[in-house]
């Protein structure tokens, strides 16, 4: 195996290795986290009450066996393609592989896509009144010429993006922080299950749930033959990102148990804490959260 791990390293490449370790750790940082988790808490507080932070770590730990295989593979084949090229190794039959490339492709485009209108319908026009389809179009447009700009600057681009994700999940841990240390929250709801409800069976479905929040770093082996040093530099910088976007994950888990009762959490689908920002009033989901 070590063998076949060296005579791939050194396979020549048209492609240019300009991801650094650092570039990739915030990369794949950046396709895990997400503005669902708010959505997430609301949730998993349906089958775990405030125990938010036990269905976390087991999903972590799930996500962390998955990420073993691809890093086994993609230090293995560090090939542009990802999981075609994983098929096309294992089965040697040209079809299959390619139906499994179309697939993520089709994926990532239908994601894109979704994504983009949501932007320009849902967050965008509350700020600029411009048609949904124009914003979308010239949102894809600027992506695509970044994109078709290098690998180094469309990762740069990723890097600023991935910090203000992750400075939006710290402004809510430190929230919460000031909030407690004012004397509100209760600790003693992240021990508390709903009623009736079996610890295993309970922690395990929500883990279920919870698992689909750390998907995203498979797209990072795609990327593999743009590495530097792709048998020392991908597993390093797989593992850290899922740590730390599961620290990041746990901190909005034990955050939102504290500061609110699981009854409040159960019926919020978006991130809206009415206990730490102003009084409740009617909630109506969708773009506008809050209701006059």
């Amino acid at each position: 195996m070590t063998e076949t791990m060296a005579d791939t390293n050194r396979d020549p490449t048209k492609l240019r290795r300009a991801i650094t370790g650092w570039l990739l750790f915030l990369f794949i940082l950046g396709d895990v986290l997400g503005a669902g988790i708010y959505a997430l808490m609301g949730v998993l507080a349906g089958d775990v009450g405030g125990m938010l932070w036990a269905p976390i770590m087991l999903a972590l730990g799930l996500a962390l066996l998955t990420a073993g295989s691809y890093a086994e593979l993609v230090t293995k084949y560090p090939k542009a393609g990802g999981a075609a090229v994983f098929v096309e190794r294992a089965f040697q039959k040209p079809i299959v592989s390619f139906l499994i490339g179309f697939s993520m492709l089709a994926a990532g485009v239908t994601s894109a896509a979704g994504l983009t209108l949501a932007f320009a319908g849902d967050y965008l026009s509350v700020f600029i009144d411009i048609p949904p389809i124009i914003t979308a179009l010239l949102f894809l447009a600027a992506i695509g010429v970044l994109n078709a700009r290098g690998i180094r600057e469309s990762l740069r681009a990723n890097v600023v993006m991935t910090i203000i994700e992750v400075s939006g999940l710290v402004l809510v841990v430190a929230v919460v922080g000031l909030f407690v240390g004012g004397g509100g929250g209760d600790a003693s709801r992240l021990t508390a299950l709903p009623e009736g409800s079996a610890p295993a069976l309970a922690i395990l479905a929500a883990a279920i749930v919870a698992f689909y929040s750390f998907v995203g770093f498979e797209v990072s082996a795609n990327v593999a033959e743009e590495i530097r040093d792709p048998s020392r530099t991908y597993p390093r910088a797989l593992f850290g990102a899922l740590i730390a976007a599961g620290v990041m994950y746990l901190l909005v888990a034990l955050a939102s148990g504290i500061a609110l009762p699981a009854e409040e959490l159960a019926d919020t689908s978006a991130p809206c804490w009415p206990s730490l920002s102003r009084p409740a009033r009617e909630y109506r989901p969708g773009p506008s959260v809050w209701s006059p």
